[in-house]
This record gives C-alpha cells, sequence and structure tokens, in this order.
C-alpha cells in the first residue's frame, strides 16, 4: 500500500472558483451553508475533488520512462489485482475496482511499481471504464514498446448502484490486447493466469 500522504504534499491548489461552486451546490439542494457541521465542506469537498482528480496533473509517459531498464527477458510479465478508483465522467460518482495487466518485454522491463502508478494517472481523472482500459493498454504499448500487452479492468459502479436500475451486485469488465496478446494463445494463457480473479 503506497504511503499516507497529506492533502498538501501533492502541491494541489484549492481555487476560490472551485470552492464557491461547491458552496452554490450545497445551497442549491436546500441545505444550510452555515450550519456547523457544512461551514467548512466547500473546502473539504474542494480539496477530495481536486485530490481525486490530480491524474490531470501527472504525466504517465514520464513516469514509465524513469524505470526503464535494457533487460534480456522476453516471458509474459503480469500485475494483478491493482486496486483502482475513479469518477465517472457522467455522473462524477465513483467506480472501483481492480485492473490486471501483463506485457511481453522486448528489450527493456519497467519497475514493477510503475505499472500500478500509471492505472493511477489514468483512473484519477474523470473517466469512463472502457476509455481507462484504452488509456492505460495504448501507453504501455507507446512508452515500453513491449512485444504485447494486455489490460483487464473489472469494476464496480457507483452510478449503477446508488441510482438509475441499482443493481448492487453487477460487475463490469473490459479488455484490450496489443501485440502478441492478440494471438488466441497467448491471450489465452494470460486469461487463465488471471482467471481466479475474475470469478
Amino acid at each position: 500500500m503506497a504511503p499516507y500522504k497529506k492533502f498538501e504534499e501533492y502541491n494541489i491548489e484549492i481555487t476560490d472558483d472551485v470552492r464557491s461552486n461547491y458552496k452554490t451546490i450545497i445551497e442549491g439542494v436546500g441545505e444550510d451553508i452555515t450550519r456547523e457541521g457544512l461551514v467548512k465542506t466547500p473546502e473539504r469537498a474542494a480539496k477530495a475533488m481536486l485530490y481525486l482528480t490530480q491524474g490531470y496533473q501527472q504525466d504517465p509517459v514520464a513516469i514509465l520512462k524513469g524505470a526503464m531498464f535494457k533487460e534480456d527477458y522476453d516471458d509474459m510479465v503480469i500485475i494483478k489485482d491493482i486496486e483502482l478508483y475513479s469518477l465517472c465522467e457522467h455522473h462524477m460518482l465513483p467506480f472501483f475496482g481492480k485492473a490486471h495487466i501483463a506485457y511481453i518485454p522486448n528489450g527493456h522491463i519497467v519497475g514493477l511499481s510503475k505499472i500500478p502508478r500509471v492505472v493511477d494517472v489514468f483512473s484519477r481523472r474523470l473517466q469512463v471504464q472502457e476509455r481507462l482500459t484504452h488509456d492505460i493498454l495504448e501507453c504501455l504499448n507507446d512508452t515500453l514498446k513491449p512485444k504485447g500487452v494486455a489490460v483487464v479492468i473489472e469494476a464496480s459502479h457507483m452510478c449503477m448502484m446508488m441510482r438509475g436500475v441499482q443493481k448492487q451486485n453487477s460487475v463490469t469488465t473490459t479488455s484490450g490486447f496489443r501485440g502478441q496478446f492478440e494471438k488466441q494463445e497467448t491471450r489465452n494463457e494470460f486469461l487463465k493466469l488471471i482467471s481466479s480473479k475474475l470469478s
């Protein structure tokens, strides 16, 4: 688990506009912004939103390039159960789950912690799960230039659980494959290795 950081350590600036907009929203739903429990809520909500969307301020390519190493290894590398938390761009409600990622090196490997960091960068933006899968896949493929990349994401969406159809147990699975993972045999090997995580 990544070490806890205070909000200030991320150097994210809270603007008066963001605070003011949250105050307007709270008043708009019929609440009393002067009530003790709500006085500081616009500030807290602004901090939370900027923290949850900090991926806009980060460069996933730079993260990967900062930890690429020449290595004569050309078998599959899999990182399973990468926790992710994002915000659906349609309702700005959370969706959360896990990513399973594999790549086949082509002369270079990357520090293992960098792949979860790339997941975080793209997750900490307003997203849809389909684009999130594609963003991670293409970033890894274009930057590492491996023989193949595979990404599978399984997530639960609060916009389906709290509102709308209100289906509490539904899970959405998306996937993307490039290079050698487009071959059925390689893809099946990857899916078999993570299959216990998709049950």
